[in-house]
């Protein structure tokens, strides 16, 4: 009998359906094989969320292409959930309410997966890396834009020394309204673009070029989805400084918003810019793929600009009808690390397999603290500024997180 990885879900919306239900479907039909950890099953064995009519609707429509799951509401969820043993649990709620479930999954002993942000503040992921190491399982954040394959090309000419010393950078990413007035409307109460999206280019930062965090500027507009003097922001405009170990500084600006109108062709529009000592780096989602119009269809039911390659269902030259894409090769590379540790060798040797894959600093919440510390900072400076006190900087020492 083959072994078999049992997963846990927190959370059914959007999230889930596009990329985490491709996941459980696709690997209900072919299984998981590496030569590290053999032949093995994963099944999504039970799943918390706030009232279970997603879940209860999903169970209905996968029957037949996974097994059926348990489906707890409530309060109660996630320990009833937890009740099932699972071997590891991703968490895709609201990112304030991230810290609570995924807290609750590690003292179980169950690795880990976190949509991104994982946590908003310092002290929420230290806690949690604390918990991991204790119960010796796995914490990991999902980035799936590193796996974007413009972004891998750029780290690998930053890795090579193709692309030397990067000066400044420029990230934009604008969604529709729509995003933020029905697909998330329950998501974005109190809460802001830039920690929901500008994540993943401080990530994307972080990771590819190094340095050190140090200052952090941050700035927002108020008004189209909420009160023009409450906590819920329509777009801000961040700026990270980091310095490198030559003693040299660099700034990025990373601009977001979900307030852009929903006609606009681009959908989700993204936009880099990375200068460098001898290059420069351009990247645009509209300029890189596919412009689509079908009468009475673009913009608004399909888009003019689609991501073929974040997550995308086609017709395969040889008649499968499949869904791909980096936003799931990265929920299944998380499932092959769980199985590596849990599967690839004697049981002596599993600590070894941990620290390995922990090393992994793409996704790993041990690696994570310069991106949590971005965050925790423009949450604070925002706070700040809807409290009549704007024009604030924080600025990190790699502990903890000042205002000035």
């Amino acid at each position: 009998m083959r072994p078999v990885l049992k997963a846990g879900m927190v959370g059914m919306g959007m999230i889930f359906d596009e990329t985490y239900r491709p996941f459980f479907e696709a690997v209900a039909a072919r299984g998981l094989y590496d030569r590290r950890f053999g032949d093995l099953d994963v099944q999504l064995t039970a799943v918390a969320s706030k009232t279970g009519q997603r879940a209860e609707k999903y169970q209905t429509q996968s029957a037949g292409r996974i097994p059926s799951f348990r489906s707890y509401a409530g309060d109660e969820a996630v320990a009833l959930m937890l009740r099932e043993q699972p071997t590891f649990a991703c968490v895709a709620t609201p990112d304030n309410r991230h810290f609570e479930a995924s807290k609750a999954i590690l003292e179980a002993g169950v690795h880990l997966l976190i949509e991104k942000p994982s946590v908003l503040s310092l002290k929420e992921v230290d806690e949690l890396i604390a918990i991991a190491q204790k119960n010796g399982v796995l914490a990991r954040v999902v980035y799936h834009k590193l796996l974007d394959p413009d972004h891998k090309k750029l780290r690998t000419l930053v890795a090579d020394q193709v692309l030397q010393h990067v000066n400044n950078g420029y990230c934009s990413l604008l969604e529709p309204r729509q995003i933020s007035g029905s697909q998330f409307s329950e998501w974005i109460t109190g809460r802001n673009p830039g920690t929901y999206v500008a994540v993943h280019y401080i990530k994307l930062i972080d990771f590819t070029f190094g340095g050190r965090l140090k200052t952090v500027m941050c700035t927002g507009q108020r008004g189209l989805v909420g009160p023009k003097d409450g906590g819920t922001w329509d777009s801000c405009q961040l700026r990270l400084i980091y310095d490198y170990a030559d003693g040299r500084e660099a700034a990025f600006d990373i601009h977001t918003s979900w307030v852009t109108p929903d006609n606009f062709p681009g959908y989700v529009e993204q936009e880099v810019q990375f200068r460098f000592d001898n290059g420069i780096w351009n990247g645009h989602s509209r300029k890189r793929g596919v412009e689509l119009t079908v009468e009475n269809l673009t913009p608004l039911k399909m888009k003019n600009t689609i991501n073929n390659h974040y997550n995308g269902s086609f017709l395969e030259p040889w008649g499968e009808r499949s869904q791909r894409g980096y936003g799931i090769e990265v929920i299944d590379r998380f499932a092959r690390e769980v199985a590596f540790v849990e599967y690839g060798g004697s049981a002596a040797d599993r600590t070894a397999r941990l620290h390995e894959i922990r090393a992994l600093g793409y996704a790993d919440l041990s690696a994570d603290r310069q991106v949590v510390a971005a965050v925790e900072a423009m949450e604070r400076i925002l706070e700040a500024q809807a409290a009549g006190q704007p024009d604030r900087v924080a600025r990190f020492n790699g502990d903890v997180v000042e205002l000035f």
